[in-house]
């Protein structure tokens, strides 16, 4: 028994392995992040007090209400004191700001105007060249067609104030109609029923107007004379226009102009005097048409520098004088 009391207890500790946490390294990349934005907030708040007071209220300002500081001034990133000098209306201007809410009210009518009529000048410009381009398809479309290639001479193409003009004129042994009448011969039917087909394919309203040459018409000023002619055969190839597959609703204008404006001002009596015109209008020109007193007529070379010279009538091959023939 004295021999058990000597004997200690063995103890056994059994140490247990702890693995290490599921994130392991990741704590270094967040705080890496954290340091990082720490470091933009403090180079954000250098770069904020350095700003004069001045600048910070135009700064706020134009994240406030941007529109309002462009257009009613105020301190901002165009100011003189800025960094960038200038500003304003004029940028070489190196001391001041020029404010459009401090311009006069004259120069910012000026402004207005000067970019209303920069915007108007560019849709002319892309709306010619839509013309332009219907000038040269009308054409390759004449050279391309037996059926008109034979009347080329007597189908005329150019640019005026109010657009593209087609003018189909008579030639000295083929009239366009028969004499003293508004009856249009066949040949001259299908060339309307073709040109139809092209205009159509254009948004543009179409004015015709019919011409007669200087001889005065049997009727005498006060019964039937150039003036009825003109509209009646304006009126014609109105009709078969349509029948080619022009929509009528593109036609804003017939007009009979008699003898009042003459191809050939030298020679009343030319042939090339009889004609009918009919002007692919731009959008100035539709204006004035829709409006009562407004102006589509004949142009001139002098009133745009695109328009071709319709006064000169030896341009026209066969454009030689035959008094006898309407």
């Amino acid at each position: 028994m004295s021999e058990d009391k000597n004997k200690k207890p063995i103890v056994i500790k059994r140490v247990k392995k702890v693995v290490g946490m599921a994130h392991g390294g990741a704590w270094k990349i967040a705080y890496a992040d954290f340091v990082t934005a720490m470091m933009a907030f403090f180079l954000l708040m250098w770069l904020l007090g350095s700003v004069t007071a001045g600048d910070l209220k135009g700064i706020s300002e134009y994240f406030k209400t941007p529109l309002r500081v462009a257009m009613q001034g105020g301190a901002g990133s165009g100011d003189s004191s800025s960094i960038l000098k200038g500003g304003g209306q004029d940028l070489t201007r190196a001391s001041g700001q020029v404010k459009y809410g401090d311009l006069p009210p004259e120069k910012k009518i000026i402004n207005i105007k000067a970019t209303s009529q920069a915007i108007a000048r560019a849709e002319r410009k892309k709306e010619l060249e839509k013309l332009k381009e219907l000038k040269a398809s009308i054409e390759k479309a004449i050279d391309s067609s037996p059926k008109l290639q034979q009347f080329k001479k007597q189908i005329l193409l150019d640019i005026t104030s109010e657009g593209l003009r087609i003018q189909i004129v008579d030639e000295k042994n083929r009239p366009m109609f028969q004499i003293g009448s508004a009856e249009l011969e066949p040949y001259t039917k299908g060339i309307l029923h073709e040109i139809g087909k092209m205009l159509n394919e254009v948004p543009n309203k179409v004015s015709i107007s019919g011409h007669t040459d200087a001889a005065i018409y049997g009727g005498g000023d006060r019964g039937y004379s150039n003036w009825e002619l003109s509209a009646d055969r304006a009126n014609a190839s109105r009709r078969e226009l349509i029948t080619g597959g022009m929509t009528e609703e593109k036609i804003v204008r017939v007009i009979g102009l008699s003898s009042a404006v003459l191809f050939a001002k030298d020679d009343p009596l030319n042939p090339v005097n009889r004609r009918i015109s009919m002007i692919v209008m731009n959008k100035k020109a539709e204006e004035a048409a829709s409006h009562d007193g407004g102006t589509v007529g004949e142009d001139t070379a002098e009133d745009d520098p695109e328009a071709g010279d319709i006064n000169n009538a030896a341009q026209i091959p066969g454009a030689s004088a035959a008094p006898g023939a309407r």
